[in-house]
């Protein structure tokens, strides 16, 4: 069984990262959502809400792909975590160059830890390209429209979060 995992805080989780899930899911026959527990980016939801809002998402697409989601919360190092899952494969989207060096960084670290565990890049489709969870956030509370970023459920738990 070849098992993957894809990490990343999800405060909250966009059309982008679940564009990424849904292509991730052909690559691998379980998917572990690494939900980072990141206190230093002082995130909007809390670690439990952000669990249940992945396993809603996760539900969905397991039953459109067939793939095993797991969603898994991780506060150690992403190659710790990887080998707790089980993962061969780490997923990373990219969005623009600014991603590309930062994660080019990371893999170079990650290989030095542990040379058997791969990192596969997949870019979003390209109209999720652009959207960041810290900007879906402040257009919500600046009273924009950000149903073209998130799920229906998501966007109300942004605006009730927010009180927009």
């Amino acid at each position: 069984m070849r098992t993957g995992l894809y990490p990343g805080t999800f405060d909250p989780i966009t059309l982008g990262h679940i564009d990424i899930i849904r292509r991730g899911c052909a690559l691998v026959d379980r998917l572990v959502i690494g939900v980072a527990i990141n206190r230093d980016k002082g995130p909007l939801f809390d670690l439990d809400e952000r669990v249940a809002m992945i396993k809603a998402e996760a539900r969905r697409l397991n039953a459109e792909t067939g793939t095993e989601i797991v969603v898994h919360p991780f506060e150690n190092l992403l190659i710790d975590c990887a080998r707790d899952v089980g993962a061969g494969i780490i997923l990373r989207g990219l969005r623009a160059v600014a991603d590309f060096e930062y994660e080019y960084q990371m893999v170079g670290m990650n290989r030095q830890l542990d040379s058997s565990i791969e990192t596969v890049f997949l870019m979003a489709e390209a109209q999720h390209q652009a959207i960041a969870s810290k900007l879906v956030k402040e257009i919500c509370r600046l009273g924009g429209d950000v149903s073209k970023f998130v799920t229906p459920e998501i966007e109300a738990a942004l605006k009730d979060r927010l009180h927009t």
